[in-house]
């Protein structure tokens, strides 16, 4: 048996067996504390200036030599050099040397612990991944005081790299063909490393506690980038286990992407449209790649996070327009900025709220910013010309919010006409159905719009009263309960009775043992994440919708979660048994889910 089995985040699925190879350990030693004499305050000061330019001018470097792979991602050094010239960081650590008379390690590791202290009262989950970007960046200039350079080039041979962390341009500076698979111990779901991670399309793992206490370079790791786990030392059986897995797997990705392409149509005919959710620009390579029929979900608010200034109307029409011209012909959906709650813009302000999941979050956020949330719609209707641009309102909870947006989007396309710019008058115009309260009155907003999406993450966590990432409750979070699966029933029989098109696009979209039911609801399209489109796609392809009505029918006739899940466990099971062995991964993290 492994000598020990670490367990993390899976943000790229694969199965990789290697030796192991540590970048950039976060141990760099004891930081050197020293008390300076007046007279060496300025040349500390230009030491602590030297090690942020030496870092800098590396950073520049890595931009302009990024492998043509990865070079989508120039963007996420840009935010590394953002901070390193932030005076917060540098210009706070210069004020230690100044008023304390210390020496530059012991001046950043004060201002980094300042900084940390500033992001953690914000009890906010993107800033509490944005402080381990502002650790990466402290880490690295430490590493060029004290003389070491931690460089990616030292990897000689083929490794399952490991690290406390990845910086942007430790990973951009990476040769693709020597990584076998990623391991961090740090990182969360916005981290940039599964990003990247998937982009290579290489197993990782992140997330992983007491990494660097347990794996040593040289040893034989297993990295199960399906299930989240990393065994070290692994024994002769669970290397013939895991060695039989990666196999299986490899030919499994390679069979679903040969078909990625095909429609997601039944046996029997009907076509489900199968589209994806991104969040970036430069995403849109993988929803191409797997076979995305469109842009289902474009998470517009990642544009105005991290940045020291809101977007301007011409950065977001030429984002706009590059994503839509792209993908064109097929169909891109924007959702307007739908910050607040988990996703907080700090230009915005931080307001005082006790609940913010149930505060100024989403659509009211925007029409408590009309400016800004006309500047949206404006670059928007701008980007319409494409021809291929929808744009959907999120977090409606009645006719009042759509008729406040819709007012403020016809002033946008009067101010637009004046003006003399294009615009498309026909831009469809949806909205989210998240609320239960929408769910009650779907047939009203149905006259109202050109499409639903339905946004199951919400509607789940407001219709439940569940919060899914509190440990204390997330087992309760259940996408089959009843009251779930007869909301998402109403909401597209409402929309078909309205002659308008429904979506999905939460993570129900993504799991095998809730698309059948979605497909006997006869829904017109799923959105999910680009890396699950081949996996969906098969499994619609090998279904009929007779098979997928029938299941439904018994699951609307279920009074019980536990009866659900057993009846569609024990369905799918039979139906798909070779496709779900590469879900398990779901199926432990979201065991409430389907057990």
């Amino acid at each position: 048996m492994a000598s020990v089995i670490l367990k993390g985040i899976p943000v790229s699925a694969g199965i990789s067996i290697g030796k192991a190879f540590f970048l950039n350990r976060s141990g760099h030693g004891p930081i050197p504390r020293q008390t300076l004499a007046p007279e060496l305050f300025e040349p500390e000061l230009a030491r602590l200036a030297r090690a942020f330019g030496q870092f800098r001018e590396e950073l520049v470097q890595v931009r302009e030599r990024i492998p043509t792979e990865l070079r989508e991602h120039a963007h996420i050094i840009d935010s590394h050099l953002m901070i390193l010239d932030d005076p917060k960081l540098q210009g706070a650590a210069g004020n230690y040397i100044r008023t304390l008379g210390i020496n530059a390690e012991w001046a950043l590791e004060k201002a980094v612990a300042d900084l940390q202290r500033a992001f953690e009262a914000l009890d906010n989950p993107y800033f509490r991944d944005r402080i381990q970007d502002v650790r990466m960046v402290s880490d690295r200039v430490q590493a060029r005081l004290s003389g070491q350079t931690g460089d990616i080039k030292a990897v000689r041979n083929r490794v399952v790299l490991m690290a406390d962390d990845l910086s942007p341009a430790d990973t951009a500076a990476i040769e693709v063909d020597k990584i076998m698979s990623v391991v961090t111990a740090q990182g969360g779901k916005t981290s940039h490393t599964g990003i990247l991670a998937r982009t290579l399309g290489i197993p990782a793992v992140i997330g992983v506690n007491d990494l660097e206490e347990h794996v040593r370079d040289g040893r034989l790791v297993v990295v199960d980038g399906l299930r989240g786990s990393v065994l070290v030392d692994p024994d002769e059986d669970e290397l013939a286990k895991f060695t039989d897995l990666k196999y299986q797997f490899e030919a499994y990705h390679a069979s679903i992407m040969r078909g990625c392409h095909l429609p997601g149509e039944t046996i029997d005919g009907y076509r489900v449209k199968v589209k994806a959710n991104i969040e970036l620009l430069e995403e849109v390579a993988a929803v191409i790649d797997n076979g995305g029929e469109g842009v289902g979900l474009y998470r517009t608010e990642y544009s105005y996070m991290n940045r020291r200034t809101l977007p301007t109307e011409e950065e977001l029409t030429e984002e706009y327009f590059e994503l839509a011209s792209i993908m064109s012909p097929k169909k891109v959906t924007l959702r307007t900025l739908d910050a607040g709650a988990d996703k907080f813009i700090a230009l915005l302000g931080n307001p005082d709220e006790r609940n913010p999941a149930l505060g100024l979050r989403a659509i009211r956020l925007c029409m408590h910013h009309k400016d800004l949330f006309k500047t949206q719609l404006r670059a928007i209707l701008r980007a319409s010309t494409v021809g291929n641009v929808s744009v959907m309102f999120p977090m409606i909870s009645g006719l009042r919010e759509i008729r406040q947006a819709m007012s403020l989007l016809r002033t946008a396309q009067s101010e637009l006409r004046y003006q003399g710019m294009s615009y498309d008058p026909e831009m469809p115009v949806g909205i989210m159905m998240e609320l239960p309260s929408a769910v009650m009155i779907a047939e009203v907003l149905a006259r109202e719009v050109d499409f639903f999406s339905i946004g199951t993450n919400d509607l789940i966590q407001y219709s439940l009263g569940i919060d899914r990432t509190n440990r204390y409750v997330s087992h309760m979070y259940q996408p089959l309960h009843p009251a779930v699966v007869r909301s998402i029933k109403h909401i597209v029989d409402a929309a078909h009775q309205a002659g308008i098109e429904v979506s999905l696009c939460g993570e129900m979209a993504s799991d095998p043992f809730c698309v059948p039911i979605l497909m006997g609801m006869q829904i017109d399209a799923i959105s999910l994440n680009p890396q699950a489109i081949p996996g969906i796609k098969r499994i619609i392809r090998q279904a009929t919708m007779d098979d997928c009505k029938k299941l439904l029918k018994e699951v609307l006739e279920s009074t019980t979660v536990a009866r659900t899940n057993r009846l569609v466990r024990d369905t799918i099971f039979q139906k798909f048994p070779d496709e779900l062995m590469f879900f398990s991964s779901l199926l432990d993290q979201e065991e409430g889910m389907t057990g």
